[in-house]
């Protein structure tokens, strides 16, 4: 096996025969991606789409413990933590570091070879965003995967929206509104990953497609995924979240008969109130979106209007930095929340919209006769 020479060792880029790997590869970081790792890995895939030795990529985490836990959200608490001309600084970074990742997703989901991407262990926000739009996803018996933005004040993002708005039913806004973890089992229920192989198998795999067709070489190691636990509750969690108002969402939860319906409100009750509406309605326009590209655009609207406001920062201090679980959200209650305020994410950036929808619009034309 060749390793590439590369000047960051956060990715590793390998070759095996017919196979390319990208290897996240910060392990103590539980893979998080940095702005650096993002642009690298849209360069590599780049050049390996017109490659004519490279039939597959596959994409895995370095280290024991998952794929990857998102972006590096410590970075974002830093620079919102900076003064007045450090922090016009990084508005401008991370309004770039976004659009990157946000294009990187888009480039996975029309990518022209087999991307084979490995969600073994802990998938989280970005990590979804590398994995979740791949054309070959595969979950072992240690999946862990989520979008756990509403917990840390922010929203759903890298095409959560609009994976999450496309599950079977309500099983993909529970998801989003609890920011709950899935299963490899649930992730294939939900329609977020494609085939289930023990982690047991995971090098084989690996050999598996350095020799063969992707394709053959997943079948050959895939097996029936195990029940989903939350398919199992789908018919309560339809019920409950069949509104356009977290506020109902929570009412019916509360009255319903089921103890894991109650729980859910319970929890819901714990995450920001801005985060919860905005995700809830991010959710239903994005199911109302023709693709990818056009919940990309909206996402990255929304996102940089959280980058202005107090939520994010709270939530990640409280998780992450001061670890208290005590975040002080404001406003405090759901009752506080207007319509108005939650449309204000959705407006228009002018100058700075991502444009995704409009770059790539030869897959929105309507067909002509």
């Amino acid at each position: 096996m060749l390793e590439f020479t590369d000047d960051r060792p956060d990715l590793l880029l390998r070759r095996d025969g017919r196979l390319a790997r990208i290897i996240l590869n910060r392990p103590a970081a539980l893979n998080a991606l940095t702005h650096a790792m993002i642009r690298r890995m849209s360069a590599v895939l780049t050049d390996w789409a017109t490659d004519g030795q490279v039939e597959t990529v596959l994409l895995t985490g370095g280290g024991e413990r998952g794929l990857c836990a998102g972006g590096d959200i410590v970075a974002i608490y830093r620079g919102a933590e900076a003064d007045a001309h450090d922090r016009a600084d990084f508005d401008a970074e991370a309004a770039s570091f976004f659009a990157d990742e946000y294009q990187l997703n888009a480039q996975i989901h029309r990518y022209p070879k087999p991307y084979v991407a490995v969600m073994d262990g802990v998938v989280l926000g970005g990590g979804v965003g590398v994995s979740g739009h791949a054309n070959t996803r595969i979950v072992t018996e240690r999946t862990r995967l989520g979008m756990p933005e509403t917990a840390i004040g922010f929203v759903p993002d890298v095409g959560g929206t609009w994976l999450l708005s496309r599950a079977p039913g309500e099983l993909g806004t529970h998801l989003a509104l609890t920011a709950g973890l899935a299963s490899g089992a649930d992730a294939i229920a939900l329609g977020l990953a494609d085939h289930f192989v023990p982690s047991d198998r995971l090098p084989a795999l690996t050999r598996a497609l350095a020799g063969s067709d992707a394709a053959e070489a997943v079948r050959t190691l895939a097996e029936t995924p195990p029940p989903s636990p939350l398919l199992a509750q789908r018919r309560w969690i339809d019920e409950c979240y069949a509104f356009d108002d977290v506020g109902e969402i929570v009412a019916a939860l509360h009255r319903s008969p089921v103890e894991g319906a109650r729980d859910a409100a319970a929890l819901i009750l714990t995450r920001s109130p801005t985060a919860l509406a905005v995700t809830l309605a991010s959710l239903r326009r994005a199911r109302r979106l023709p693709n990818l590209d056009a919940a990309l655009d909206q996402e990255y609207r929304v996102t940089l209007r959280f980058l202005q406001r107090s939520e994010l920062q709270e939530g990640i201090r409280a998780q992450v930095i001061d670890k208290d679980r005590d975040p002080r959200w404001s406003p405090a209650g759901l009752g506080a929340v207007t319509e108005a305020s939650v449309a204000a994410f959705f407006a228009p950036l002018g100058g700075q919209e991502l444009g995704l929808a409009q770059t790539n619009s030869t897959e929105i034309l309507p067909e002509t006769a």
